[in-house]
């Protein structure tokens, strides 16, 4: 625990502007990140008695090593450049908002020829329309099955519309009337992009013309004793109410507005979000935030805008946001809304009338969402700080391992040998920081010296990056690759930086002493090691002849399962595709001058490599754009390449198809790929 006092700028040093700061551990990692009107006043709150502070708080300044601070001209740049900081380095005593997935939306791409209603996550597109976001996928399902019987628009992938083009025969939804089938031509391009125009402008709100259209047409075609087109209509237009009441009107006067509330206590905070579009409640999010210092609403308010807004432009931020109090100053913020937008953003706290209603009725949203938030958080929390105490017990271990990396190794019968590195911080995992190997010091199976191989890299570059040699230059590409593709630079999440607590091999007695071996080799006595093997669930130390043996209902013994686990499927997942790529190698691979766009050429003129293998030189020469020297060179290659021969199971004497290749772990048990185990989670 660090002395806040070690590493305080001396009086003078800070500058009385407005700014960023940020604060470093002792690993150089960024793990808080605040702005200030005043750096000089700001700053100095953080080195006053730490009786004084705010639990959270203390814990910061006192696992910081050092702080350091950005001066800019206007509180609108600093509040731009704490997001981008905040989003780039992820510091973990920074607000964070947990459970806020990717929301869907539904979307329009207007932006094709053929315009698609589909649901989308993630960064927005230019050219397609967005409504939402709606709290379940399966909501914008329910509300497109209905609209789509009276705006038939496409809504099948590009695989599928170019299949039945080529078919001529359209997908089911075009036989029961619910797609307008332009991939076969029953409308034109024209025609079927004016459905899609319809389409938005429903959803935007312009509802009422086409119900009174639809109802005409019904009048008419019962006067006329159509009586079939009539019932027809008249279903058209059950639908469509019913679309609409799925969001029912709570602003009279066709509002576009974003409401936010916020529920909190002393250590945490509920954030709930109301999207309301032409009058309408057209989506809902909420996020759990914990209050890492003293903050007010008017602040947690303020990081909530940064985190809706940060990365809309334009219409994606609405003309007038509603929060139950303003952020001070609230002038950066709303310049900064408005910089979004492109236009003038209303940021206020509604007084009365329909706007102050439908705010408490977000509010009751927000406290029940805290409420049972804590009630889960309760629980989990004690679950998790139960097995990481019952680990140092039994490890024999100073304090709880708040850090665990766990190491598994995967090959298929020798082939393709990787291993995987996950990473758990207190308790919970850590995928950023995943890591994956490709053995490089041997050819063969041999799982002890692969744990050593990758223990050394491992803790090899660990070493090198606490002396500050440099930067890295790797020549490993398989190493050092985040499974979400963070960079790798000062004060990010670096690649080796940080050392764990405890290191666990999935493995017995010769897996550890590997691992221990290699540590011992490097210098490393500070980090425990222990292994869990697969038959008994016996968790082995270096240099024990007996195994710890921990409870059946033990929740460390649970804890080291779904770590070993986790790295178990980690790196199967690796394996595979390292062996799928093998597999899709191809002799033409090796042919001089020989491109992606010829070598498709070729297949598709075969048929088939084995019909190519066969074929003479001037019948290859037919092929478009092969002459004789390269076909020449095509013959030979093929000739020397041998067909591969098929892969078998050992285990059951199985011949596997390439198409779904079996794999083992470092435990030797077979994993079928189309069906992974479902113990080891989620596949990323």
């Amino acid at each position: 625990m660090a002395d806040p006092s070690s590493y305080r700028p001396k009086p003078g040093e800070i500058p009385d502007s407005p700014g960023v700061y940020r604060f470093r551990d002792e690993h150089r990692r960024v793990i808080y990140v605040g702005k200030a009107k005043s750096l000089r006043q700001r700053l100095a709150n953080y080195f006053q008695d730490l009786a004084s502070l705010h639990p959270r708080t203390r814990t910061m300044v006192t696992t910081a090593a050092s702080v350091e601070w950005t001066v800019v001209s206007t509180e609108v740049e600093a509040l731009q450049l704490e997001y981008s900081w905040i989003k780039e380095f992820d510091p973990r005593f920074n607000v964070k908002y947990r459970d806020d997935k990717s929301y869907p939306y539904l979307a329009v791409t207007m932006n094709e020829e053929f315009p698609r209603v589909q649901v989308m996550r993630g960064q927005k597109r230019k050219g397609v329309r967005y409504f939402g976001p709606y709290g379940h996928a399966w909501a914008i399902r329910d509300t497109v099955d209905l609209l789509l019987r009276v705006f038939p628009v496409r809504t099948c992938s590009a695989g599928v519309f170019k299949n039945a083009a080529r078919t001529g025969r359209p997908c089911l939804l075009g036989y029961i009337g619910k797609c307008s089938a332009p991939c076969v031509d029953r409308v034109s391009a024209d025609e079927h992009r004016d459905l899609a125009e319809d389409f938005c402008d429903f959803m935007a709100g312009r509802t009422g013309t086409y119900i009174r259209r639809l109802e005409q047409q019904m009048t008419e075609a019962a006067e006329e004793m159509e009586y079939e087109r009539a019932a027809r209509l008249r279903d058209d237009v059950g639908a469509l109410k019913k679309a609409m009441e799925k969001s029912a009107v709570v602003l009279a006067d066709a509002t576009d507005a974003d409401l936010i509330a916020v529920a909190e206590d002393e250590l945490e905070a509920a954030v709930q979000i109301f999207h309301v579009r032409g009058g309408r409640v057209r989506g809902q999010r909420g996020w759990v935030t914990d209050k890492v210092e003293e903050i007010t609403t008017g602040a947690l308010v303020e990081h909530a805008l940064q985190q809706l807004y940060g990365e809309e432009k334009g219409d994606s931020v609405p003309k007038e946001v509603l929060v139950p109090a303003l952020p001070d100053p609230v002038e950066p913020v709303q310049e900064w809304l408005a910089e979004r937008r492109g236009s003038g953003v209303s940021l206020r706290i509604p007084q009365r009338g329909d706007k102050k209603a439908l705010m408490e009725t977000v509010q009751r949203n927000a406290q029940q969402a805290l409420v049972l938030h804590k009630t889960k958080r309760a629980s989990d929390l004690t679950t998790r700080s139960r097995a990481l105490e019952e680990i140092a017990e039994a490890l024999d271990l100073d304090s709880a391992p708040l850090r665990i990396e766990c190491y598994d190794i995967s090959h298929l019968q020798g082939d393709d040998v990787v291993a995987s590195m996950v990473v758990f911080e207190d308790g919970l995992q850590r995928k950023s920081e995943y890591r994956r190997f490709q053995i490089k010091g041997f050819a063969g199976q041999d799982d002890v010296r692969s744990m050593h191989e990758v223990i050394s890299r491992r803790f090899r570059r660990y070493l090198a990056e606490k002396e500050k040699t440099g930067e890295w230059v790797d020549d490993l590409p398989e190493e050092g690759t985040p499974e979400n593709g963070l960079k790798d630079d000062d004060g990010r999440p670096k690649k080796f930086a940080y050392p764990p607590q405890l290191v666990v091999v999935d493995g017995g007695q010769p897996q550890v002493a590997a691992a221990k071996k290699a540590l011992d080799e490097l210098g490393i006595d500070d980090i425990a090691v222990c292994g869990l093997a697969k038959r008994l669930e016996e968790v082995w130390l270096p240099d024990d002849d007996d195994p710890v043996v921990l409870p059946r209902t033990s929740e460390g013994l649970y804890l080291l399962q779904r770590v070993r686990d986790e790295a178990h499927r980690f790196a199967i997942t690796y394996q595979r595709t390292k062996r799928a790529q093998r597999f899709r190698s191809s002799p033409l691979d090796d042919v001089p001058g020989l491109g992606d766009t010829r070598k498709q050429a070729l297949l598709k003129h075969f048929g088939s490599l084995k019909k190519l293998r066969s074929a003479t030189i001037d019948q290859i020469r037919e092929v478009p754009g092969i002459g004789r020297k390269t076909a020449e060179t095509i013959a030979v290659a093929l000739a020397q390449a041998a067909p591969a021969a098929p892969a078998v199971n050992t285990a059951t004497g199985e011949i596997m198809d390439e198409e779904e290749p079996g794999t083992t772990g470092s435990g030797g048990e077979p994993v079928t790929a189309g069906a992974p185990d479902e113990r080891r989670g989620q596949e990323t």
